[in-house]
């Protein structure tokens, strides 16, 4: 975000119509609304805030087929044609997008290097090598190494050729940039919180206009549309991210991930003065699960053990979803023969979002259908691979449903809460989500998510309201920062300095 332009579209406040609305302006929603733009149709796209600005422009931008240890986990649970679907779909999407980037004159910093698997422990040789064998099986240049560039030892690793790694917005500022000059419409701080599928396909903005056209595409990271019935299928969860400068000598070339826990995720990019910028990912967690301080300082201290002299200049947090069956979302939604969806990516969004576009612009346009449709359909259901890990998003949802309502409380009274920290309080008989700003001014915010209801949870590193169920996220002030969610938590008036939590007792009927 720092090292490139900003952008101001219009928003939307008329009524218009097209032939496609793509909801979501990241990298699926671009590479989507550019891919059909380039087709010949006319294409609306809609953005809740800026393009390019959320998942997308946190994301630490590996291009690569290589997605940890998805191979050896898909050949067990789908098959070996399911890994060689899977490797063609996302390394022709790393070819495509350098493609394009080349077309484009896109100046993302694109740069070809190898990606790394690597184990530092005995029993996580054989996985390694099980992995370097299925991806070998579905098609990807694969072997097994010491040597990563790392450094410190690793006792094996798995090196894939052919990947890259790039500046994502960039490359995506340049996809609007062409999709605007080929007649699209892009649409910035325009919050689709409607749609209406009798007759032809209706988008509402939110306290704006209304797009009317013949297919909907919702590329929104989760959707924010429940009718497509994905969203018990889908688990949120977050990362944690560090970035540091380290001398350009340093870089250990490449792009690796580990394959233990703890999760530890690392490549570089360039950076001025001759350095380059190390980004270290890891520490993954439920949204709302609380104690995220201390989990960016474990993530920085792992990050000034392995390397030479870090200077941490950056740190943030990205949100991703993950499947059941660990394969994204990507065509015709459940139930609709105009509605398409992208979602899912399970922390691999950058090859997945180009694959998506090309995907979906084939099966909005009745072009040849790719042989990998069936992979990622939507619709389908494997209940041998999925019904557990479906069982299990459930069972958390309704437990942090039913027992964020339930649990004893504590007598808490507002005084007792410091500046710069928030807190869920049970306030005349209401879940009140309140901060402390570090003024020492008071705000309240319904504590109830406007999704699906579930009470949300205060993050003390983001200093936001963020709910366990599914993902949503909300400022201080209850404006919605990330969904499923689309309307934002309903402010209260602050309660008085001396109003202390009620005691246990039944939920009351704000909490149902």
């Amino acid at each position: 975000m720092d090292s490139s332009p900003g952008t101001d579209f219009p928003r939307l406040d008329e009524d218009v119509e097209t032939d496609v609305v793509v909801v979501g302006g990241g990298i699926a929603g671009l590479c989507t609304a550019w891919e059909l733009v380039r087709s010949g149709l006319g294409v609306v796209l809609l953005e809740a805030g800026r393009i390019a600005a959320g998942t997308s422009g946190s994301t630490t931008a590996k291009l690569s087929s290589v997605h940890g240890t998805a191979y050896g986990r898909l050949r067990r649970s789908a098959g070996p044609e399911a890994a060689r679907l899977y490797a063609r779909s996302q390394q022709e999407a790393v070819e495509h997008a350098a493609a394009v980037a080349a077309e484009l004159g896109a100046d993302c910093e694109l740069e070809r290097v190898p990606a790394f698997v690597w184990t530092e422990s005995a029993r996580g040789v054989d996985r390694v090598r099980e992995e370097a064998e299925a991806a070998r099986e579905a098609g990807l240049e694969a072997s097994v190494t010491l040597e990563t560039g790392l450094p410190f030892p690793v006792a094996a690793a798995m090196r894939v050729e052919d990947q890259a790694q790039f500046h994502p917005r960039r490359f995506l500022l340049a996809l609007a940039e062409d999709l605007v000059r080929r007649g699209g419409r892009v649409f910035e701080r325009s919050r689709a919180a409607a749609l209406h599928r009798s007759g032809p396909c209706r988008v509402a903005v939110r306290d704006g206009g209304t797009v009317t056209a013949s297919d909907v595409v919702v590329a929104t990271h989760y959707p924010v549309f429940d009718r497509m019935l994905l969203f018990p299928r889908l688990s949120p969860r977050r990362e944690l991210v560090v970035a540091a400068t380290v001398p350009a000598g340093h870089d250990p070339g490449g792009i690796h991930i580990n394959a233990e826990k703890p999760l530890r995720s690392v490549r570089t990019a360039p950076f001025p003065d001759g350095m380059r910028l190390l980004i270290a990912t890891g520490e993954p967690f439920a949204p709302g699960a609380g104690d995220v301080v201390r989990r960016f300082e474990r993530l920085a201290e792992w990050t000034r053990e392995r390397f030479d002299s870090p200077q941490i200049v950056y740190h943030w947090a990205a949100q991703d979803n993950d499947t059941a069956d660990g394969v994204p979302f990507v065509g015709r939604a459940p139930g609709g023969d105009h509605l398409y969806v992208a979602t899912g990516f399970g922390g691999w969004g950058m090859s997945g979002g180009v694959m998506a576009g090309r995907l979906l612009s084939a099966l909005v346009t009745g072009g040849q259908e790719p042989p990998w449709t069936g992979l990622y359909d939507p619709r389908r259901l494997h209940l041998g691979r999925e019904a557990l890990p479906m069982a299990g998003y459930q069972a958390k949802a309704a437990r942090y449903f039913v027992g964020d309502r339930l649990r004893g409380r504590s007598a808490r009274a507002v005084a007792e809460l410091p500046p710069d920290c928030g807190a869920v309080l049970h306030l005349d008989g209401r879940r009140c989500a309140v901060y402390r700003d570090r003024a020492g001014r008071l705000h309240a915010v319904s504590a109830r998510c406007t999704h699906l209801g579930c009470l949300v949870r205060y993050d003390d590193a983001e200093r936001c309201w963020a709910c366990p169920c599914h993902g949503s996220r909300f400022g201080v002030d209850g404006s919605v920062l990330e969904g499923p969610a689309t309307a934002p938590l309903e402010r209260l008036e602050p309660p008085p300095e001396d109003a202390a939590e009620d005691a246990a007792g039944e939920p009351s009927p704000h909490d149902v």
